[in-house]
């Protein structure tokens, strides 16, 4: 009952804040144009400088563990390709394609993650690590399978679909601040209070706006119509990626915090940040936000059990 409790009390106010945003734009008080600006303002600032604060914060030399990031990177990569290779069989209208994908494979890592680890450990070490071995991936394949499945991408050949999603990854504002987050880390650079209190401002304004714009921007009949790829995509995220890896974890011999992050890694909720980018590279971000809504609500029961699990065989 009390990992119950936890959990509820990680994602109900994730919930409640989406909630927020949906009544707000209801009673008229938040406009089409104001989801719009926030939606670019989130992608392109808010969340570039929480990532770049999280990871330029922690010393990566110190607690660097090459065989983890490595792991992380590799689950990372093999669930992205074999959920887009499903996805290109199983999934026949292409208007969806690349917003269902990015929103199976992609977990809240860096917004929800260290929460998580934080509140069963007190602080975190390996969330860090595994932001550095997941989040890059993150974005860099969330960009090629937007930039491939989206919006007017249906009449450019193979070329132009391979400069153009080069064009992205090497601009995406996310992918810049993690690079540069890591080689503030490596560095050891120590920026001034002035600065870091600036960052930290910007930083902590990425979770709760991302959430307010989601859910002011939620349509919910559209949602309705898309119910059946939504729990797919749901149950992939939440249930498939840790039920083939949590296992392969554990015979690697990772355990306590490790195990946890990785937990975090395969079985978070989808991350609003997936809404931000599908939206802006002209993908379906209806169909995102009920997959964020949906895996937001369930987590709650799923990590539950995942984290009972766990317990009960004494990995952490």
């Amino acid at each position: 009952m009390q990992d119950f409790i936890f959990s509820l009390n990680v994602t109900m106010p994730i919930f409640l804040l989406m909630v927020i945003g949906w009544f707000l734009k209801q009673r008229g008080m938040l406009t089409e144009e104001f989801v719009s600006v926030a939606n670019k303002f989130n992608f392109k600032v808010t969340l570039p400088f929480m990532l770049f604060r999280d990871i330029s914060s922690v010393n990566i030399r110190e607690v660097f563990d090459l065989q983890y990031v490595v792991f992380c990177a590799l689950v990372s990569t093999i669930c992205f390709w074999v959920i887009w290779g499903a996805a290109r069989l199983f999934v026949k209208d292409r208007s969806i394609r690349g917003a269902f994908v990015q929103a199976s494979f992609r977990s809240s890592a860096a917004v929800m993650g260290l929460a998580f680890i934080d509140n069963i450990y007190g602080s975190s070490v390996m969330g860090p690590l595994m932001i550095i071995g997941a989040v890059p991936l993150y974005n860099i394949y969330s960009v090629i399978v937007l930039t491939y499945e989206g919006g007017d991408q249906n009449q450019q050949n193979a070329s132009g679909k391979l400069k153009q999603t080069v064009v992205n990854i090497l601009k995406n504002p996310i992918i810049i601040a993690i690079v540069l987050g890591l080689g503030v880390s490596f560095a050891g650079i120590t920026f001034p209070v002035v600065i870091n209190k600036t960052v930290n401002s910007v930083a902590q304004m990425a979770t709760p706006l991302a959430l307010v714009t989601m859910g002011a921007g939620f349509e919910g009949r559209k949602a309705l119509a898309k119910i059946r790829p939504t729990l797919w995509a749901s149950a992939v995220k939440l249930v498939l990626q840790p039920l083939v890896f949590i296992p392969v974890a554990a015979m690697m011999g990772f355990t306590g915090e490790k195990i946890i992050a990785i937990l975090i890694m395969l079985a978070a909720p989808t991350t609003p940040s997936c809404y931000i980018m599908a939206k802006n590279m002209n993908n379906d971000g209806t169909l995102t936000a009920s997959v964020v809504v949906a895996t937001t609500l369930l987590a709650a029961f799923t990590l539950t059990g995942w984290i009972y699990l766990l317990k009960v065989i004494q990995l952490i």
